[in-house]
């Protein structure tokens, strides 16, 4: 049995989801938007690491960034969460 792209795609996603909502805890529902941030950025990692490896370099600089913006976006709930 093979599994699609596209709900390989979604389990990821989903995967990926549920992580980010366990460790934001109480700070889901007064940070929509955070939330939603990481959410997309998750998305484009996702996106990003199934693209084609070869492209000069920049899709791997691009996945660095995307890990630094995802952890700032973290690091931003974990204070919201700290200093309501």
């Amino acid at each position: 049995m093979q599994i699609s792209k596209f709900r390989l795609a979604v389990a990821g996603v989903a995967t990926a989801a549920s992580f980010s909502l366990a460790g934001a805890g109480a700070a889901y529902a007064f940070q929509p938007h955070m939330i939603n941030a990481r959410d997309r950025l998750n998305e484009a990692l996702f996106e990003l690491q199934t693209a084609d490896p070869d492209k000069g370099g920049h899709r791997d600089i691009a996945v660095d960034l995307i890990h630094r913006a995802i952890d700032q976006v973290n690091q931003g709930i974990e204070f919201a969460d700290l200093h309501p």
